[in-house]
């Protein structure tokens, strides 16, 4: 567990010169590559409209918006065809049997369209975007991607997820949940180039995908086919970035039976993806870059020690076997807090570094809640394990809620 803490407060160190020193963003960057949105859509009625006029707003020359529809059986088909007008959207439509076989058979099915929409393009100089139906691209995300790209070793780079509906608890915490990680385990391993993908917002050069494709497309059928996607660039060479100053607004969820659902989901395909440790072992990576990538990929089990001693610790305190006040030893009392909050305590500073030290405090003290936060999903973890061991992967989607009145998330702290 200090192990873990070692790491988490060297990604913090890492995370604070990232954020410093991010790369130049001229107004004219994007335009130097070709920008295609990709946006896979099932019965996206509620919210396909508000994504894609945002989509269609992105000031960028060269662009072009591919939406996905997968065999919906509501109204989006409708919405679509009302946006269709316009010349660089595409509608891409999926039927039935051959449909609703995951997003990422619905990313591939795109992929495999794109070479007879670009034609001879620089294929080097095409990004790829992957924007949710409930996802709000903000306008300047190209623009500070493009800043990242103009390495030619980076093939993926990922914006900042806010929430935009964080007027409740719960979706408050999923707020500070993506602050954190793009803060802290995101940025901290920029300088390793070894920064995920993760979904909604994720940006790829077309020719690290077609390095990663085989006849199907480069994305494989995970539960987390982002984190997969990403973690297959890295162990062929190329580099992924997270670009702080890119974001992607999207919905939160306000309750806790469809956010549990959720992210089960996402545990169980963080346990999926242990099957790359073998692959990222072997990739030509230094040995700094391989270490860190198998340290992230065994996340699940460093949560899962961390978690079971938490709760070892709560039965010993209340059978009296170890105290952590009275007659036990002080020094047990701050091992026990700085292993309970510590973690969460940095990525909360993290997120609110250029605030100042107000904006330190703050993280100081918001940290403590969002560790409640965390270790109120612990028991994620334990059901996707059983899912596992049951093999099992049957998922409902999860319903998005009616946009309201709430207007896009504004700052990037938590």
């Amino acid at each position: 567990m200090i192990a873990v803490d070692a790491w988490v407060l060297l990604l913090f160190v890492r995370a604070a010169g990232s954020g410093a020193r991010p790369p130049a963003a001229t107004p004219d960057g994007a335009d130097a590559f070709t920008w295609v949105f990709l946006v896979p859509a099932l019965n996206e009625e509620v919210t396909i409209r508000d994504s894609v006029t945002r989509l269609l707003a992105v000031p960028v020359a060269h662009r072009l918006i591919v939406v996905i529809d997968d065999a919906s059986d509501d109204t989006t088909p409708e919405i679509l065809a009302e946006l269709d007008h316009h010349a660089d959207l595409r509608v891409l439509r999926r039927d039935l049997p051959n449909a609703r076989r995951g997003k990422a058979a619905a990313l591939n099915s795109a992929f495999r369209a794109l070479a007879g929409m670009l034609g001879e393009a620089d294929r080097s100089a095409v990004i790829v975007a992957i924007v949710d139906a409930d996802g709000r691209l903000d306008p300047e995300a190209p623009r500070y991607a493009a800043s990242q790209f103009a390495e030619p070793s980076v093939g993926g780079v990922q914006s900042l997820v806010r929430i935009y509906n964080r007027h409740r608890l719960l979706t408050w915490c999923q707020n500070v949940e993506f602050s954190v990680y793009g803060h802290l385990f995101q940025a901290g391993r920029n300088g390793w180039g070894t920064a995920g993908m993760g979904g909604n917002g994720q940006f790829n050069r077309l020719s690290a995908l077609d390095a990663l494709a085989d006849a199907d497309g480069p994305w494989r059928d995970r539960l987390t086919e982002d984190q997969d996607l990403g973690l297959r660039l890295i162990a062929h060479g190329w580099e992924g970035r997270q670009e702080l100053r890119a974001t992607v607004d999207q919905q939160g969820l306000s309750a806790v039976r469809p956010l549990f659902r959720q992210r089960t989901r996402w545990s169980q395909g963080n346990l999926q993806a242990l099957g790359l440790i073998d692959e990222v072992v072997s990739a030509r990576l230094p040995l700094g870059v391989r270490l860190e990538q198998v340290a992230y990929l065994l996340m699940p089990l460093w949560q899962g020690i961390i978690g079971a001693s938490f709760f070892t610790a709560l039965v010993l305190m209340l059978l009296g076997v170890a105290p952590f006040w009275g007659d036990g030893p002080g020094w047990t009392l701050i091992l026990f807090w700085v292993l309970a909050f510590g973690g969460t305590i940095l990525g909360c500073i993290a997120a609110r570094l250029s605030a100042g030290p107000r904006g330190w405090i703050m993280g100081f003290l918001i940290g403590h809640v969002y560790a409640l936060y965390t270790w109120f999903l612990w028991p994620v973890l334990l059901r996707s394990t059983a899912r596992v061991v049951a093999q099992r992967r049957d998922w409902s989607k999860t319903q998005r809620e009616p946009i309201g009145t709430d207007p896009a998330a504004s700052g990037s702290g938590p």
